[in-house]
């Protein structure tokens, strides 16, 4: 529950890379590696040769400094309620997406991870945050509603998460309040959007242009925006996957090194922190955190 001394942020966010102030997260505590999709069966598959193997204290001592990370650069962390049957609902990206109308509460494919609305939806009721509407026509998961400018939203669909129908149904609330969505297919290897575009700044977001369709670049490009190239090898490791903090901060995985040095290199202040108990497990920084307050632009 909220504060009730602090005054009432203006929920919804009209863009992902302005100032975060309120960000929606989850506890590891239930957290384990189980067949999940496409990342964590490449880590389970080739463990013999790698090594990795799951370590429940050190992700959570991962999860701890991006949470340590948030607050530094304050933004306040709320929390879904951990259920050891929804042992993967900490990834607070996919069971909701937050837009300017309030959240979309969504419908997950995973067995696993199918009943995570309902932590969702408790949330939100329980802290008075509109809900806007409710994915139905087929399975939709947050980290396909991918907000890339005001008025601008790409949705996108491997099949194994989220399904077309649901990506055009979330596409058709999108248009009903005047902003333009584009629904595009993605590989399953990258399981949602925000695994192949996430912005960065305003006109400028980091993507990996060449898994993605040319069609879409073009689109992306003719809105203006300015794409900072992420290499394959970096990009199937979740290097895409993360969180603008605004002011010119990002909040980025040691992972991506490339990617890191391309952004300081153009004057941004790159958090790196080690979260490989995440991004093998199939999910990097933004599959862990749902913007809930940005600064309007």
């Amino acid at each position: 529950m909220m504060d009730g001394n602090q005054p009432t942020p203006k929920w919804g966010i009209n863009n992902d890379y302005a100032k975060l102030h309120h960000v929606l997260l989850g506890k590891p505590e239930y957290y384990r590696w189980v067949e999940a999709g496409p990342l964590i069966g490449r880590t389970l598959a080739n463990a013999d040769r790698t090594g990795h193997k799951f370590d429940l204290q050190l992700a959570m001592k991962q999860h701890t400094e991006m949470v340590s990370i948030y607050e530094e650069n304050g933004v306040t962390c709320h929390y879904l309620d951990p259920d050891e049957a929804l042992h993967r609902n900490f990834f607070a990206r996919d069971s909701s997406a937050m837009s300017p109308w309030g959240a979309l509460i969504c419908h997950m494919q995973l067995k696993v991870r199918r009943a995570d609305y309902v932590t969702a939806i408790k949330f939100y009721q329980d802290n008075n945050i509109p809900i806007w509407k409710f994915a139905t026509a087929g399975h939709f998961e947050g980290g396909d509603f991918n907000i890339i400018e005001p008025g601008r939203v790409l949705i996108g669909y491997c099949g194994e998460r989220s399904e077309k129908e649901g990506s055009e149904q979330a596409a058709d609330f999108v248009r009903a309040e005047g902003w333009e969505a584009v629904v595009a297919p993605i590989s399953r290897e990258f399981v949602h959007m925000d695994g192949l575009i996430v912005p960065l700044a305003e006109k400028l977001a980091v993507a990996c242009i060449d898994a993605m369709e040319p069609w879409l670049v073009d689109i992306i490009r003719g809105w203006g925006i300015e794409i900072v190239g992420v290499e394959y090898r970096e990009a199937k490791n979740l290097g895409v996957n993360l969180v603008a903090l605004g002011d010119g901060k990002v909040l980025s995985m040691a992972g991506a090194t490339d990617l890191n040095a391309k952004m300081r290199a153009l004057g941004f202040e790159v958090y790196d922190p080690d979260m490989s108990m995440f991004t093998l497990g199939g999910g990097g920084v933004h599959c862990l955190s749902q913007a809930l307050c940005r600064e309007e632009v």
